[in-house]
């Protein structure tokens, strides 16, 4: 199933301008930070998968399962062993927050998401400390 892509909004399209401010007063959980990580998250997921863009016609679309994935990764290579406490300082203890984002992006037109996709696709992706603790290892050089 493909999905949450960065917008790339026809130059006639309407959109549902709202302020970062505005969406986050909106949603009422989450920070500025949270939402910006998400959509940086993003990139790094569609880049990751994807690679450069060679079409500018070609599906950059990642799924939900994906884009967690890539969150995953995305935070831990900022933070390392402190990304599940920085997810945690902005209300972000579970995958199905990072759904609930996207979806609050989704609804002004900052991200895009094809009928089937559902916010059960972010449930229960994976154990938050199981994700951002066990499983961290420090890259080391040789």
């Amino acid at each position: 199933m493909e999905c949450y892509s960065a917008p790339m909004p026809l130059p006639d399209e309407p959109t549902k301008a709202k302020t970062l401010q505005e969406l986050v007063d909106d949603v009422g959980l989450y920070p500025p930070e949270a939402f910006e990580f998400v959509q940086q998250g993003l990139s790094f997921t569609v880049q990751k998968i994807h690679g450069e863009a060679t079409d500018a016609n070609a599906s950059r679309h990642v799924s939900g399962q994906h884009l967690c994935e890539g969150l995953r990764e995305y935070a831990l290579t900022h933070w390392g062993m402190m990304a599940r406490t920085v997810l945690r300082h902005w209300n972000i203890t579970s995958t199905a927050d990072f759904g609930r984002i996207v979806f609050a992006l989704v609804d002004v037109g900052q991200m895009q998401r094809t009928e089937e996709d559902t916010l059960d696709d972010f449930r229960n992706v994976y154990d938050f400390r199981t994700a951002f603790e066990s499983e961290y290892r420090i890259q080391t050089t040789s």
